[in-house]
């Protein structure tokens, strides 16, 4: 008897990390806050899978550090203090800053691209669509640090980057903080264009660093 043909099976580790993307999305908007438990069945129950990825994706988002797995409480959004949040944002600077002397380097194509995204990205802010610019910034800056050719830079920056993922975002709630970090990308742009190495490099620096003042109400 003939039987209809489903097609090829969904992938195991195509569905954990879309799990994983889900579960790490809902921490960045704060659909899960800081501090709060994850409730695994409940989870499971929205995204319409067992429990078995939604483990799985805990335990990267664990290794990412925005997740803490506590003995006898199960897992929680991690909660950074006020100095953890300040010691990161000065690591991440340090290294954008020296990624951005090495990026005005790169061949022309290299750089077109971040162009290009730059451009998508500015049209989601006119937008606000500030998820989905949200996203596209991220890569933008993972894009940056990948024009410097350096895998332990890269490799440093990708770790704190997700860690501070969360409150960047929240960093950008506000309208004039939003307008704020956009003429910054904006600024950085235009030292990329101009390949002028310093420019740049202080440019990537401040912009880290001015994350600080738009969350520190948030952690005090």
């Amino acid at each position: 008897m003939p039987t209809t043909d489903p097609g090829p099976p969904i992938a195991r580790t195509a569905l954990h990390e879309e799990v994983t993307q889900r579960l790490r999305d809902m921490i960045v908007e704060t659909k899960l806050r800081p501090g709060e438990r994850i409730q695994e069945l409940e989870i499971a129950r929205q995204l319409g899978v067992s429990r078995t990825p939604i483990r799985e994706a805990l335990k990267v988002l664990t290794a990412e550090g925005l997740v803490e797995l506590l003995p006898l409480r199960g897992a929680m959004v991690k909660a950074f203090s006020a100095k953890d949040a300040r010691d990161m944002l000065e690591v991440i600077a340090l290294l954008e800053e020296y990624a951005g002397l090495q990026a005005v380097q790169a061949q022309a194509p290299r750089i077109q691209v971040i162009l290009d995204l730059h451009a998508q990205m500015k049209k989601l802010y006119k937008q606000k669509e500030r998820a989905s610019y949200f996203k596209l910034n991220q890569q933008i800056h993972e894009s940056l640090i990948a024009l410097s050719d350096n895998e332990t830079l890269q490799l440093t920056h990708a770790t704190l980057s997700k860690r501070m993922r969360g409150l960047r975002y929240r960093g950008n709630s506000q309208p004039r903080h939003w307008d704020a970090a956009m003429a910054e990308h904006e600024q950085m742009m235009r030292a990329l264009v101009q390949r002028d190495g310093p420019a740049l490099a202080r440019i990537m620096g401040e912009h880290i660093r001015n994350t600080w003042p738009r969350i520190k109400d948030e952690l005090s």
